[in-house]
C-alpha cells in the first residue's frame, strides 16, 4: 500500500509540475518587459546603496558552529561548500563565537514562502532545527500565512500572530525571518502595523523575494492555483494576489513608495548556487530566469534578495528550495528524482542566523 501510494503521489506531483513548466513555456515573452510603470531603479555595489557587508564576521560564526554543531546532523557540508565567496569577501574578525547558552532567549519567528500551506501537510517536515535551537536556549516559531494571498492580506495574519503571542510589557525578543514571500509579506507587516515593531529586535531575509521576481510577469494567478492539488493540500484561494505581489514592478514600487522602519536592524542571507547545486525540478526555472541573470537560485535573481539599508550576512550555495525546505530528508525517493540537491545543513543556518543578530544586540548595548 505505501508502495502504492507513494506512485500516486509521484504521479500528481509530475502532472502539477508538468503544467507549471508547459504554462510557463507557452509565452516567449521578455522576462522584464518593457515598461513605464516601474519605479527608477539603478545596480549598484552594496557599499553604494547603503547596505554593510558583513560576510566576513557571517562567515566566522556559521563555519564555526558547523564544526562545532554541525557534523553530527544531517546534511552536513564544510562551510566553503555552504557559502560562496563572491567577488572580493572581507575578512573576518577573529574574534571567539559563543557557542554555549543563549545570552538573549530569541525567538525566530519564520513567515514561510507561496504555497506552504498547500505542501506542509505532505512535506511532514520535522522540528529538527526548533528541537536544535532549543538546546542553546532559542526558539522557532513558524508563523501561518496564505500560500496563495497577497503580501497585504498575508501582513495581517503576521500582526495578528504576533499580538497574539504574549503580553507586549516584556523586552523585545523577537527575530523575524522571511523566506522567499514571506519576506515581503513580513516587510509590508512592519510598515502597515507600527504596534508590532516594538516587539521585533531584528529582521532577517533568507532567500527572500524583496525585489519579486521576473518569473511572475508572465505567470498568472491561475499557475499558482493549481498548487491546490498537491497531495493533501489544505491551502484555498485566498484573495488571488501571491502572483501579483512577487512581480518586480510592484515590489520595487513598493519598496520606493514605503520606507521601512529606521529604528530596526536589517540582515539578508542570498542564496547563490553553483549551477551544479541545482535540483533537477527547479533547472527548468533556473535556465529561463537565466535569460535575465544566470545568478539565480532558480526563482530569484541574487539582487532581488536584499533589503535596502541592510547588513549582507553571506550568499548560500544553494537553491531557492534547499535553504528551507527538506524535502529530501522527509521524501528520499521523490528527493532523490526531484530534489537531488537538496541537503543543507539548515539547523546551523538558523543557529548562525541568531547568534550573529544576538552579538550585533550585546555589542550595541554597551
Amino acid at each position: 500500500m505505501r508502495v502504492r501510494k507513494t506512485f500516486i503521489v509521484m504521479c500528481r506531483m509530475i502532472w502539477v509540475a508538468a503544467t507549471l513548466i508547459l504554462v510557463g513555456a507557452c509565452a516567449p515573452k521578455p522576462m522584464l518587459p518593457y515598461t513605464e510603470d516601474t519605479a527608477p531603479l539603478v545596480l549598484l555595489p552594496p557599499s553604494l546603496a547603503g547596505i554593510e557587508d558583513g560576510r566576513g564576521r557571517f562567515r566566522e560564526v556559521f563555519c564555526t558552529l558547523l564544526e562545532e554543531h554541525g557534523q553530527t546532523l544531517p546534511d552536513y557540508r564544510s562551510c566553503e561548500e555552504a557559502l560562496v565567496r563572491v567577488g572580493k569577501e572581507p575578512g573576518g574578525t577573529h574574534k571567539p563565537v559563543a557557542l554555549g547558552p543563549a545570552r538573549h532567549k530569541l525567538t525566530a519567528l519564520l513567515v514561510p514562502g507561496f504555497g506552504w500551506d498547500c505542501f506542509a501537510a505532505w512535506l511532514e517536515a520535522d522540528n529538527s532545527i526548533r528541537e536544535h535551537l532549543r538546546q542553546f536556549g532559542y526558539d522557532l516559531v513558524t508563523i501561518n500565512v496564505d500560500g496563495l494571498s497577497s503580501s497585504a492580506h498575508n501582513a495581517r495574519q503576521i500582526r495578528d500572530a504576533i499580538m497574539a503571542m504574549r503580553s507586549l510589557d516584556k523586552e523585545p525578543d523577537l527575530v523575524l525571518i522571511g523566506y522567499s514571500k514571506g519576506a515581503p509579506d513580513m516587510l509590508e507587516a512592519l510598515v502597515s502595523y507600527p504596534v508590532i515593531q516594538k516587539r521585533i529586535v531584528a529582521v532577517v531575509s533568507i532567500a527572500g523575494a524583496i525585489g519579486g521576481t521576473p518569473l511572475a510577469n508572465d505567470s498568472p494567478q491561475s499557475l499558482l492555483d493549481l498548487m491546490r492539488l498537491w497531495p493533501e493540500a489544505t491551502c484555498d484561494e485566498g484573495d488571488g494576489g501571491a502572483m501579483e505581489s512577487l512581480r518586480p514592478s510592484v515590489r520595487k514600487s513598493w519598496l520606493a513608495e514605503n520606507p521601512l522602519p529606521s529604528d530596526l536592524p536589517y540582515f539578508s542571507l542570498v542564496t547563490y548556487p553553483k549551477p551544479e547545486r541545482i535540483s533537477s525540478a527547479l533547472r527548468y526555472s533556473y535556465k529561463k530566469l537565466s535569460q535575465v541573470d544566470a545568478r539565480n537560485d532558480s526563482q530569484l535573481l541574487f539582487y532581488d534578495q536584499v533589503i535596502p539599508s541592510s547588513t549582507l550576512l553571506g550568499f548560500a550555495n544553494a537553491d531557492h528550495w534547499a535553504l528551507a525546505v527538506p524535502i529530501a530528508r522527509t521524501h528520499p525517493t521523490i528527493g532523490a528524482l526531484f530534489a537531488d540537491q537538496n541537503a543543507y545543513p539548515r539547523e546551523v543556518m538558523f543557529e548562525a542566523l541568531l547568534r550573529f543578530v544576538e552579538e550585533r544586540m550585546t555589542l550595541s548595548h554597551r
